[in-house]
């Protein structure tokens, strides 16, 4: 592919995304305590930690899912800390989430579709054959209701469904979670690619190994805190890191 998705310069060499000393909480719960992190237009950003540490609420906060009780979230240069989600999709913000929530009773194709439910272009064709080129296997399910498809090839289509908003920052969670290995591999190449075609990725991923080893840059999450940061070169050549989150 050739053509990309996304796209859409951050203005005056402004991060794409920036969040300032966040915090969110369930109820009584902090699980952010505070957190600072930036992502730059053409990143892969990698959110790695273990269970508990913060990352799927990190990513619900940027998205607009959940309102932190503290801090500012920047997109684009702007402030969106109350901003909705459709608001932020419409400024080039779409989410893979965790679980991958396919709508299982629609086809492939349909699904394709509902991630272009606020564009009111005429490309949305093109851009349905453009996620069929980087999924072969959704084109040869197009007519096959999700929930009926392979753990791999939900994911594959809730990708696809992202792309499909056209996003600048595109959002994954947990991308290989329940995957078999020779897929996980597919998934991770097919992310290499999304971004080599103009979208930035802001990834959260406990296979850290993987994530660290495709990442322009990463931040580790402990308990709601970010406790290190580097390029993930750095982190994968961490002491520390590797014994933490790499089971080395």
């Amino acid at each position: 592919m050739t053509a990309g998705f996304g796209g859409g310069s951050s203005a005056g060499g402004v991060p794409m995304l920036r969040l300032t000393d966040v915090e969110a909480a369930y109820g009584a719960i902090v699980a952010l305590k505070g957190i600072s992190i930036e992502v730059h237009e053409g990143e892969v950003v990698s959110l790695i930690g273990s269970n508990g540490a913060g990352k799927t609420t990190t990513m619900k906060t940027i998205h607009g899912l959940m309102k932190p009780r503290a801090g500012r979230i920047e997109f684009l240069g702007k402030d969106v800390t109350k901003s909705k989600t459709e608001e932020l999709v419409r400024m080039g913000m779409a989410q893979s989430p965790e679980g991958r929530r396919v709508f299982p009773r629609m086809t492939v194709l349909e699904n394709l579709e509902m991630g272009a439910f606020q564009r009111t272009d005429n490309e949305i064709g093109r851009d349905i054959d453009m996620v069929y080129g980087m999924f072969p296997r959704l084109r040869e399910r197009k007519d096959q209701k999700a929930g009926l498809m392979s753990g791999g090839e939900q994911q594959m289509l809730a990708m696809g469904r992202a792309l499909m908003a056209r996003p600048k920052l595109l959002l994954l969670d947990e991308p290989s979670m329940g995957l078999a290995p020779l897929v996980i591999q597919q998934i991770f190449d097919i992310i290499v690619e999304i971004n080599r075609t103009g979208t930035t990725v802001l990834l959260v991923e406990q296979n850290a190994n993987v994530a660290l080893s495709i990442s322009h840059r990463a931040y580790v999450l402990e308990t709601g805190v970010v406790v290190t940061h580097g390029t993930g070169q750095e982190l994968l050549a961490s002491d520390e890191v590797r014994k933490a989150y790499l089971g080395e």
